[in-house]
């Protein structure tokens, strides 16, 4: 078939994007091996596409879709496959697309959307690049391509100047809840342009119950056509692993009500611990702490990619001591003890589930069982009614500490933990963090730093006795006595 032969048969399904996906890459195939065609969710927002552009009532009214789901349905994909639809069935499409942050975009949707154009009947007429990918022709190179874009609410030029009068604009949004009011309305400008086919899709977790993503299925309902997905009703999930975040957390859950169920949770935000917050707390300098008590924590590894991390807090100071991989119990306790010695510290709170038991009772057998505590996470929070367990209560007395003005290490990998932690509500509207085991299927590090210094929380201890001033002597009796 020659090239021209191929470029008219795509444009046949200029009004049937599922058609041109189903047609136009090799299911079944290389990397599509396990796949027969586009999961039943993506297929039915390409035929939502589908029956817009055919109804030619509605062909030059924009099209709003937001699609709010749990976590892996291929998502990124389908921004692949409609990208691929849009540009290759209408001359001089123009696509748009931008994500919650740059690194999404740029690591996560620009590679997944170039994958698709790889596999194509027609790669051979696209030239994809970091930040776009336009059509190879030089006379429409210009005006024919798909542009990602990072936002800023200073400059929202790309934004506003995205026009193609006549032809074709798909706008997409993906991760939408993370991006800003203003964006969402600086776009929305786009859509007054007339006789031009017009998508705007929204793709995202649905991590905040307020802002515009969430207005899309709310107060903009009207406007937007919605669809929420349930992970577990999605081909190729895993759904004994969905099944058991179920079991963990409960069907109402915040956690599983964003991550699984594509709902909107009761609280804001998922992420325990703003960023902002933590990004202060790198460049505080605590000043008079040295006479407040200093805890000594020790987060003990469970598995061969996590670490023990040991570590202070006095006052509005915290510190990390070491971190330690491929440690036993014994050599763990050696650390701590080493600690103990150099850090005097007023209390010494050890993880006590796990392995962390090994090592409690080795700190207590060298016989350095005074002020020594024992943390267990799961056991029930002293404020039941607020928090779900006393993980959760400790964390939440680390996000205050950390709120009021405190000093961390300057760390990314501190930084990290701190802000990786989602969180929801329980059916009885307790706080319930995020299981270690879930952050890393999100690709997240164990937050060992953070747990170290959250459970510098979970002991109270009274500051130090003021030390009784000693006695002045005069000339006379100190003379006396060195005469003695």
């Amino acid at each position: 078939m020659s090239q021209l032969e191929l470029i008219e048969e795509i444009a046949e399904y200029t009004f049937d994007p599922l058609g041109c996906v189903e047609t136009i890459f090799p299911w079944g195939e290389g990397e599509l091996e396990k796949s027969t065609g586009p999961r039943t969710w993506q297929a039915n927002i390409l035929s939502a596409i589908g029956s817009h552009l055919q109804n030619e009532a509605t062909r030059y009214q924009p099209l709003l879709i937001a699609v709010a789901s749990g976590h892996d349905i291929g998502k990124s994909a389908l921004v692949g496959m409609v990208t691929k639809w849009a540009l290759s069935t209408c001359e001089d499409s123009r696509v748009m697309i931008t994500a919650n942050t740059g690194n999404q975009l740029i690591s996560k949707t620009q590679p997944e959307v170039s994958k698709w154009f790889r596999m194509a009947e027609d790669k051979d007429l696209w030239e994809t690049k970091v930040t776009r990918i336009d059509v190879r022709d030089p006379a429409h190179k210009a005006n024919w391509r798909a542009d990602f874009e990072t936002w800023s609410e200073r400059n929202t030029e790309a934004f506003q100047g995205l026009h193609n009068i006549g032809k074709r604009i798909l706008i997409i949004f993906d991760e939408a809840s993370g991006i800003p009011d203003l964006i969402w309305e600086v776009t929305e400008g786009v859509l007054a342009d007339a006789d031009t086919e017009i998508i705007w899709l929204a793709f995202g977790n649905p991590t905040k119950n307020t802002g515009r993503f969430r207005e899309c299925f709310g107060k903009f309902a009207h406007r937007w056509k919605t669809f929420q997905i349930d992970s577990r009703t999605v081909e190729g999930t895993n759904k004994e692993q969905l099944d058991r975040q179920v079991a963990d957390y409960g069907e109402d859950s915040d956690i599983v009500r964003v991550r699984i169920r594509g709902v909107f949770p009761r609280a804001g935000s998922s992420q325990f611990i703003a960023s902002d917050i933590v990004a202060l707390a790198r460049k505080y300098r605590a000043e008079s702490f040295s006479a407040l008590p200093k805890i000594l924590s020790v987060d003990v590894a469970r598995f061969g990619d996590d670490q023990t991390v040991i570590g202070t807090r006095q006052g509005r100071k915290a510190r990390i001591l070491v971190r330690l991989r491929g440690q036993d119990t014994v050599q763990v306790a050696e650390r701590t003890i080493e600690f103990i010695h150099s850090e005097k510290p007023d209390a010494t709170v050890v993880d006590g589930d796990g392995l962390g038991a090994g090592v409690v009772d080795q700190i207590k057998f060298r016989g350095f069982g005074d002020r020594l505590f024992e943390f267990h996470g799961g056991a029930t929070a002293n404020d039941s009614a607020a928090y779900y367990n006393r993980s959760a209560e400790c964390w939440g007395a680390m996000r205050d500490w950390l709120a009021a003005g405190a000093e961390i290490p300057d760390d990314n990998e501190l930084e990290a933990n701190l802000t990786g932690r989602e969180y929801g509500f329980t059916n009885k509207s307790q706080i319930q963090l995020e299981r270690k085991e879930d952050m890393k299927a999100r690709g997240l590090m164990s937050p060992d730093d953070a747990d170290m210094l959250s459970m510098t929380f979970a002991v109270n201890v009274l500051p130090k006795p003021k030390e009784e001033p000693r006695p002045m002597y005069s000339n006379t009796m100190s003379n006396n006595w060195m005469q003695g």
